[in-house]
């Protein structure tokens, strides 16, 4: 399903790859705190981001954000033919880059690339296989990415992270398309980013602003709704679960009861919505 927004003269489209059902495991859980009897204590979570089982329901999709000037990727899936954990070890083949098309953007249409951080879901589509080899997907692309992440993820010898650096991000810098931004980088009048690190060291988080409206969106700094109700849940592999709680905290403060878009970067359909107070937390209207 392709789900679109308006903000302003911007228009931000999901281009969806694959929706996936978590199951809670005790032993190594995805968010330790999120078991099936805490999350039957949100209700308004049901039925759209978690089943009658109790299973977190995580979407990964790329959002296309258009301006009168600029076609713009943020994140780009884990992508077709690349073996990984996240999807049993198995390959990929979906049909992302037709329904790209189907929303109105071919890939040598994109100008702009943005990947939040670099693990497997946000960078997959960077590239694609042609022959033997990993090329660019988006050719005519400058693709942005944040000098302290790559800078931490150059350096690190994580066995599930090495490959993703070779396949996904080594061939646009190859290519001679990659930019090194810092935190607070301006892409366009109405687009900039943010600093919300914890989950990695460089993440950041896209804000949309024009004609008086606003738009978040929010990479991995939340990975479900249910991070909304209690910001204090962290999953198991932010690299720093105490920074990513108070990053959390503070970017829900800023943005609640402002009318602010917040669109999810893993929130299943209807993926975006307003946060509002609620008690002492938060909860997503949409």
């Amino acid at each position: 399903m392709i789900l679109q927004w308006n903000i302003g003269e911007v228009t931000i489209t999901r281009i969806l790859e694959i929706e996936l059902k978590v199951a809670y495991y005790k032993k190594y859980p995805f968010m330790r705190e999120a078991h099936p009897e805490a999350l039957a204590e949100i209700p308004w979570l049901s039925p759209n981001f978690v089943t009658d089982d109790g299973e977190l329901i995580i979407s990964i999709h790329a959002l296309l954000v258009q301006t009168p000037e600029l076609n713009l990727l943020v994140d780009t899936c884990v992508g077709n033919d690349k073996v990984r954990a996240i999807t049993g070890n198995e390959a990929l083949h979906t049909e992302f880059l037709k329904d790209l098309e189907a929303a109105g953007c071919s890939r040598e249409k994109i100008d702009t690339v943005v990947c939040t951080h670099l693990h497997v879901d946000h960078v997959g589509w960077n590239t694609m296989k042609v022959g033997d080899n990993w090329v660019p997907t988006f050719p005519n692309a400058r693709y942005l990415i944040g000098r302290i992440e790559y800078d931490y993820w150059l350096q690190s010898d994580a066995d599930d992270q090495i490959p993703v650096m070779l396949d996904s991000v080594t061939p646009i810098f190859e290519a001679g398309l990659a930019d090194l931004v810092d935190f607070n980088h301006v892409i366009s009048p109405e687009i900039r980013l943010i600093p919300t690190t914890g989950h990695t060291p460089g993440h950041v988080s896209v804000v949309i602003e024009s004609r008086g409206e606003k738009a978040l969106i929010t990479g991995d700094s939340m990975h479900h709704p249910c991070q909304i109700a209690r910001p204090h849940w962290t999953v198991s592999f932010d690299e720093d679960g105490d920074a990513a709680q108070q990053c959390r905290n503070t970017l829900l403060a800023d943005i609640a009861d402002t009318g602010t878009l917040v669109i999810g970067t893993h929130f299943a359909s209807p993926t975006a919505g307003k946060v509002i107070s609620d008690g002492e937390a938060y909860k997503l209207i949409f």
